[in-house]
């Protein structure tokens, strides 16, 4: 088992960034692959980027490509999203993930693991 706990989310304006975290306990950090997803009302859960084992493949939604960054620090047990020149439709609850994966993933129904979220909204 694997418990995940996100912090970082807030309200901001269109233009900003934010940091989100993401603590895991449970099970060894360096076996987990990682993911954000986001989820906004009315839509379905989506992807925003993935992060392998060892931290050296990544793979991002199009949607956020050169605006987000992930990356994961194994030996605080941490994964992180910079998120920068943030938008109105990047407003959701952003949920982070993780599978004992070989692979990066990036479909919801790949990951076995989620925290319970943290909201993100960006007014214009």
């Amino acid at each position: 088992q694997v418990h995940l706990v996100e912090s970082g989310g807030g309200l901001v304006q269109a233009g900003d960034s934010l940091r989100l975290s993401c603590a895991a306990s449970g099970r060894t950090f360096s076996t987990l692959t990682l993911g954000w997803f986001r989820q906004a009302p009315g839509k379905e859960r989506e992807f925003v980027a993935t992060i392998s084992r060892n931290g050296m493949a990544t793979r991002y939604a199009d949607s956020v490509k050169g605006r987000f960054t992930i990356s994961r620090d194994n030996a605080k047990n941490t994964v992180y999203v910079q998120m920068n020149s943030l938008k109105p439709e990047d407003t959701a609850v952003y949920y982070c993930a993780a599978d004992p994966s070989l692979f990066i993933e990036t479909t919801p129904g790949a990951y076995d693991f989620w925290g319970q979220g943290t909201q993100v909204t960006v007014s214009s």
